[in-house]
């Protein structure tokens, strides 16, 4: 019977016989076959592991050189921490609510990123007088990320909607009680350097900085987004994802990592008050 169909007008989709006159594969042809190399996502298009730790590898290079730049240019390290910030926060929002991954605008998000953090562990060495708060932060951070990524291999833990729920309303929570503590900073109605966070509580007769409660909580917040952010990457390789999607992973990763080490900055900086 005939059919409409382009693909079944092949001389394979043919009456028997139809390919006796197709020329047959070689055993050097076979050969070169097994030998060749399989696909990659350049030649497939789709989401790899290996392409996207290639992004995230590539974004934290930028962030780490326009770090070490802003460390090291000391009179100039206020503007630059200023700069990254507001321009990192801005391009953190477009890069977020952006339909399709934009790489320039990524990487560029990795740059403005890198000179914050670089002025701000600067600002914070200093006022620690070299204590060296910024290589415990930087180790710290390693551990949370390398221990988060073991879990999550081992399949000990993982993102499910219940937690994911708990841990937007515990983040909710947490911007609202940053943007109130910076806000009583600005207006001078709450004392130490880090306005609320620098107060004392007691719990069970131990007095302890309301900054360390909070900074842990946060920490366990940012490895639950680092879940997320590794299973975000998990769907998309099993779904075959296009290769694009693996900037939007770097992306997250980044975001996730900067906001940890900043956290655990701070953390060290609270202990030392």
């Amino acid at each position: 019977m005939a059919t409409s169909n382009p693909a079944f007008r092949n001389a394979a989709f043919g009456a028997p016989g139809a390919v006796a006159t197709s020329k047959e594969l070689s055993d050097n042809d076979l050969q070169a076959l097994y030998n060749s190399p399989s696909a990659g996502a350049q030649d497939t298009d789709r989401m790899t592991y290996e392409d996207t730790i290639r992004k995230s590898v590539l974004s934290f290079a930028i962030l780490l050189v326009a770090a070490a730049a802003s460390w090291v240019l000391t009179p100039f390290v206020p503007f630059l921490l200023i700069l990254g910030a507001i321009g990192g926060l801005v391009l953190g929002l477009v890069n977020a609510f952006k339909k399709e991954p934009s790489p320039g605008l990524i990487l560029a998000y990795a740059g403005l990123q890198g000179l914050f953090v670089g002025g701000i562990s600067r600002i914070f060495e200093d006022s620690a007088g070299g204590a060296g708060v910024v290589s415990q932060a930087v180790v710290a951070t390693l551990v949370v990320v390398g221990v988060t990524l073991a879990l999550f291999r081992s399949g000990k833990i993982r993102a499910s909607k219940k937690a994911t729920k708990i841990f937007l309303i515990a983040m909710i929570g947490y911007a609202v009680f940053s943007l109130i503590n910076v806000g009583m900073m600005i207006f001078g109605a709450a004392d130490g350097a880090f306005g609320m966070r620098s107060s004392t509580i007691s719990i069970a007769g131990f007095d302890i900085k309301l900054g360390l409660i909070i900074g842990v909580l946060a920490v366990l917040l940012a490895a639950y987004s680092l879940v997320l952010d590794f299973d975000f990457i998990q769907k998309g390789v099993s779904n075959r994802a296009p290769r694009k999607y693996g900037w939007t992973a770097a992306f997250g990763i980044m975001v996730t990592v900067v906001w940890l080490y900043v956290e655990m900055l701070r953390i060290f900086m609270i202990a030392r008050e």
